[in-house]
């Protein structure tokens, strides 16, 4: 059950602490693959494989270290320093306040905070829209898949996954700079976030169920995901589409995202996060009874 209290108290931490505005675990870490990157940067995959090595590999293996001694403690501090739910959910509906208010500019501030988009070539309903296209992606990213990993391979998981994530934000992009240097963080990126997509998409699609539009979500992940340009982000962003709370040229129907929209982006998010972090506590507490005997 350690780990399982872990899990718990790790989901409650990041409800009620702030992220540090300083000293913030992850921001330390990007500091710390800056320091690699400007050692190892060459214009190929392999260096791009040794640099991945070299960042995520030290501090999980640290971690798992403490795991061994305090496997609740570890759990939990990570999956604080790691969830980002909490601080999504915040800015999206800060996001929401500022176009209600019809504040462009202090809504235009929120954007770096949800996506890479410039939000100077943005109006209203294109922040909206970025706004809940960027809180179900980011759902999985920054919420989900700590979780997964949390009850998959405790605190050494959670830290593994959220090191090769921020690797793949600072040099997965497909520019001449990182088209090889970051194919390594990129693909494996993919591969630590195709579970937790999809159990993404499963979630949305039963809470889609509960209003009606199950099928929907079913026929938005079977048809309009495998046409979005990223693996993990189709089956979760078309589940959500089908909720009405997002919409692609080829993700879902309905009306363009409005302020309401932005919300129920949120709430759909929320919930999401509760749930999938029920299904990991009682996804470890089990099989930590099972290995007990």
């Amino acid at each position: 059950m350690d780990h399982a209290s872990g899990i718990a108290a790790g989901i409650l931490a990041d409800r009620l602490i702030k992220d540090p505005q300083r000293y913030h675990p992850v921001a330390l870490f990007g500091q710390y693959a800056l320091w690699w990157e400007r050692r190892l940067y060459r214009d190929n995959k392999v260096a791009g494989a040794v640099f991945a090595a070299a960042c995520v590999l030290p501090p999980t293996l640290v971690v798992a270290g403490v795991a061994k001694r305090a496997p609740r403690l570890a759990t939990a501090v990570a999956l604080w320093a790691a969830l980002g739910g909490t601080s999504l959910e915040r800015t999206g509906m800060r996001m929401a306040q500022a176009l209600e208010s019809g504040d462009e500019d202090a809504a235009r501030g929120w954007v770096p905070w949800l996506c890479s988009r410039d939000p100077e070539l943005l109006d209203a309903p294109g922040m909206a829209r970025a706004a809940v296209e960027s809180v179900a992606e980011n759902t999985s990213d920054a919420a989900i898949a700590p979780l997964v990993w949390a009850a998959v391979a405790g605190a050494p998981g959670v830290v593994a996954h959220r090191c090769v994530n921020t690797l793949d934000a600072m040099v997965g992009y497909r520019n001449e700079r990182y088209r090889n240097f970051g194919w390594a963080a990129a693909k494996l990126d993919d591969a630590m976030a195709w579970v937790p997509a999809r159990l993404t998409a499963v979630v949305h699609t039963g809470f889609a169920a509960l209003h009606g539009r199950g099928g929907a979500a079913l026929r938005a992940w079977r048809d309009d995901a495998p046409s979005h340009p990223s693996p993990n982000a189709g089956p979760v962003e078309a589940t959500a589409a089908a909720h009405g709370v997002e919409k692609r040229p080829y993700l879902g129907e309905g009306p363009a995202p409005t302020v309401q929209t932005v919300r129920e982006a949120v709430r759909l998010s929320r919930w999401t996060q509760l749930a999938v972090g029920a299904i990991a506590y009682v996804f470890k507490s089990t099989s930590s009874q099972v290995l007990k005997g």
